[in-house]
């Protein structure tokens, strides 16, 4: 059975740049058998499927379903931002709910200025929890930073808010930039902690948090690493933004409604930008855009 796939980049900050995502609008002839390997033939990071109609009878309500070329997600950000802009251009902009393996996501699309649609989707409550000593000094291992190399400001977590992702923050440009990791040992420690989503590590300058009184405005690199395939690194992780607004939320390293920039995608040659909004309390909203890749539509 095949599908048409619309290719979308969600978050690009220029052009090329964002994370590429696959749509699939109609996916309700197919089975998870037969939608795992669209995905695997797509070949990006994830591929987002929308499997019912109207639930509820409601026409802005969907189900959806993600898959990345190894196995079932329960959240894709960028693949729901993508979805969101396609399902707006068709069918008109406004708010949409996203049934999810994650929960119900509340999706806001509107039409800028300049014509473009954006789309803002408010995750589920964030959980944040401590990761252990054996498994920080693994992953610490594997990505070659010693506790020396860390920003003290910011520990080593497990955050969510739709997947699980352990944030890792390194003090020094220098070194964020440098780190290198191996794909395959990476894999074999995610799998074994469960994180479907990505590994986040970030580094913020010294003069944008801290201090006596936490900022309201923020600017945060990120790097997501997500070896599956021939990827190593994800240029734009929706999950992974949002997950990272509940843990700065945790901390009480944002005054709180505040605004987080976060810059992703820079070591993978295709800059994205998301913006973070962080409420008192709630789910957090990460809000982009996404645009058509220029190749014909895929059918797989």
């Amino acid at each position: 059975m095949t599908a048409d796939v619309l290719r979308l980049s969600a978050f690009a900050d220029g052009n090329p740049g964002g994370n590429p995502a696959g749509v699939v609008l109609d996916a309700r002839p197919l089975d998870g058998e037969t939608m795992q390997a669209i995905a695997r033939r797509v070949g990006y990071a994830e591929t987002a499927f929308v499997v019912e109609h109207a639930v509820g009878g409601d026409p802005r309500h969907v189900r959806l379903r993600y898959f990345s070329p190894g196995a079932e997600v329960p959240f894709c950000g960028h693949a729901t931002i993508a979805t969101a802009v396609a399902l707006a251009e068709r069918d008109g902009v406004g708010t949409y709910v996203f049934g999810t393996a994650a929960g119900d996501v509340r999706i806001e699309t509107s039409t800028g200025a300049d014509g473009a649609v954006t789309a803002a989707f408010t995750s589920v409550e964030p959980e944040v929890r401590e990761l252990g000593g054996s498994t920080t000094a693994e992953l610490l291992s594997l990505i070659g930073v010693g506790p020396d190399d860390l920003d003290t400001r910011f520990p080593v977590r497990e955050s969510f808010a739709g997947n699980w992702h352990p944030v890792v923050a390194i003090r020094e440009l220098e070194r964020f930039d440098a780190f290198t990791f191996d794909p395959a040992a990476m894999r074999a420690l995610m799998d074994a902690r469960g994180w479907a989503g990505t590994v986040t590590v970030i580094h913020v300058p010294d003069s944008d948090a801290g201090g006596d009184t936490p900022p309201a405005h923020l600017e945060i690199e990120a790097r997501n690493l997500f070896p599956v395939g021939a990827i190593t690194e994800d240029p734009a992780t929706g999950s992974a933004a949002a997950s990272l607004g509940g843990y700065l939320r945790s901390l009480g390293a944002v005054a709180t409604p505040a605004r987080v920039l976060v810059r992703q995608g820079r070591h993978v040659g295709l800059p994205s930008l998301l913006t973070v909004d962080i409420p008192v309390a709630g789910g957090v909203t990460v809000t982009g855009t996404a645009t058509p890749i220029d190749e014909p539509e895929l059918e797989a």
